[in-house]
């Protein structure tokens, strides 16, 4: 394409060091390249011309419902070409958008919106009826996707030229939810410089751990609630490629648009890829065009690894971070992806100008080797958790941000994650947080007491496991519980398996000894995440 003959490339590699923000994002590329394919969405094609249109409309009708900048405006649906016109129509009104998981229970989703302050609530039709089970009722303004006078109409009254906004680097855009170890979610701020500055780390050193090049159609395989699935796509767009938009997640539908729309990137879980190679009738014919997989959430065993450099055939990158960090904060680069590599087993290395250091308990800095708190520090860390001062300064110190994983930094400085300090299972990708899910079992009549934990899973990475003390006169079982939790806990958070007990472990002080729990599932095992 000509268009491209007026950027700013390294080879064929695209890089726009003047964008700072999303809004700038948008405005660029409808400039430069208005029928370029911004995202390809079930057969349907939005240019980053539309992209633009569509997103001023949407500004300037967030703005006549009386939304002003930094008001909260809630996103519940799953992944669509309106979801990606939201995020930049809320950009350009100077309002923070705030993605919500759409597994979550009405119990969950009326917290995020009460915690938030959401004024103004995007819904897709498919979960209309979790209106009707808001706790604390909706919204003021609920915008309906996908009916007659919803969405459509809202915002094709209004105007497409671009709204005056007053939107710099340090500008908040999103509030992305992370369950927390008091269970309950904390809202955790990103400004747009969370979208631009592993970019800028990467091209200051002309790194090609991850890139974006001409021509490339790059796969969303993580949900944008997430911060990895927002944050993929934010880098695309802003180096003007083709984003390929699943509405959730599945393996037969994944590999038949690597195939079909030529992807060349794309970003998931190792669980995913593992479901993709169960696919029946699968060869590496169906993944000629793809040259990069990037992949978070948790490590990749040798295993998987090895099967899938054979059928995917393209290059692999890890990434490590947090929401907190605005995601991914290290990365095992390609060439660290070898079969048998001790590498391997590490979360990967810094970007250019991000700094990792190990702390102990009292904050001290630990040496080379020595495994302790892991801390990051990156301009594109979160602003602060939303309305939790003292949360954030526990989490945010110096700009530093404690992560909670304990672990250490090799003499080359690689960073190696031995463990949880925070407790946190991952399934799937998912971030379950113990105390959350044993705040609720113990509401059930049945339960004296509880402690959950996560469990190796081959599939998934891990599973929750419970263990449960019966309360006195009560003999609980598996079935009930489920039935207790499956309407006040998204299903990614309900137990795979429940272990009656007599007594939960504590020290002398009371406090839960998980770890002495959790040792049954480690032990012989040098790395206790999966």
């Amino acid at each position: 394409m000509a268009e491209f003959n007026e950027m700013k490339t390294t080879g064929d590699k695209l890089y726009h060091p003047e964008l700072r923000t999303l809004v700038e994002t948008a405005r660029f590329h409808a400039e430069r390249q208005p029928e370029t394919p911004a995202i390809l969405f079930e057969g349907g094609t939005t240019t980053y011309g539309q992209l633009h249109e569509e997103s001023n409309r949407i500004a300037h009708a967030i703005r006549a419902a009386g939304a002003a900048p930094g008001t909260r405006v809630a996103y519940l649906g799953k992944e669509s070409a309106h979801y990606y016109e939201i995020l930049f129509g809320c950009a350009k009104s100077g309002t923070v958008l705030v993605p919500i998981n759409w597994r979550l229970t009405a119990h969950e989703v009326s917290h995020i919106l009460q915690d938030s302050g959401t004024e103004l609530l995007f819904l897709e039709e498919e979960f209309a009826p979790i209106l009707d089970r808001l706790p604390d009722g909706p919204p003021a303004t609920v915008v309906r996707l996908g009916v007659p006078e919803g969405f459509a109409a809202w915002k094709a009254a209004h105007p497409a030229t671009e709204p005056d906004v007053d939107a710099g680097p340090d500008t908040p855009f999103a509030q992305i939810y992370t369950s927390g170890t008091t269970g309950l979610p904390k809202g955790v701020v990103l400004a747009h410089r969370s979208c631009f500055a592993i970019r800028d780390a990467l091209a200051s050193e002309g790194l090609e751990w991850i890139d974006w090049r001409a021509g490339d159609v790059a796969l969303v395989g993580i949900p944008g609630f997430h911060v990895g699935g927002l944050w993929w796509a934010t880098q695309n767009f802003n180096a003007g490629v083709t984003v390929v938009v699943m509405r959730a997640f599945a393996a037969h539908a994944a590999v038949e648009l690597i195939r079909d729309l030529g992807v060349t990137t794309a970003c998931v879980v190792p669980a995913m890829l593992r479901l993709m190679l169960a696919e029946p009738g699968i060869t590496p014919e169906h993944f000629t065009t793809l040259r990069k997989i990037v992949y978070g959430g948790s490590p990749i065993s040798e295993a998987l690894l090895e099967e899938s450099l054979a059928m995917f055939g393209s290059e692999f990158a890890q990434i490590y971070g947090l929401t907190e960090t605005g995601n991914t904060a290290c990365c095992l680069p390609p060439s660290a992806h070898v079969p048998g590599s001790p590498r391997m087993k590490a979360a990967g290395h810094p970007y250019p100008g991000i700094r990792a250091k190990v702390i102990d308990a009292e904050g001290r800095e630990l040496p080379t080797g020595s495994v302790g708190e892991v801390c990051l520090h990156t301009p594109a860390r979160m602003v602060e958790y939303w309305g939790l001062p003292d949360k954030t300064a526990e989490t945010l110190v110096d700009g530093w941000i404690h992560t909670g994983d304990a672990g250490y930094v090799d003499e080359d400085g690689y960073v190696f994650i031995s463990d949880r300090i925070k407790d946190a299972v991952i399934v799937a990708g998912e971030n379950v947080y113990p105390a959350e899910i044993e705040n609720v079992l113990e509401g059930h009549p049945g339960v004296a007491d509880a402690v959950v934990v996560g469990a190796p899973d081959e599939r998934w990475g891990e599973t929750v496991h419970a263990f449960v003390v019966p309360a006195p006169g009560h003999e609980p079982t598996p079935r009930d519980l489920h039935r207790f939790l499956v309407d006040r806990l998204a299903s990614f958070k309900l137990p795979a398996a429940y272990e009656f007990i007599d007594e939960v472990p504590r020290n002398p002080s009371g406090k839960i000894l998980r770890r002495e729990l959790r040792e049954r599932f480690w032990s012989g095992s040098d790395r206790k995440v999966n």
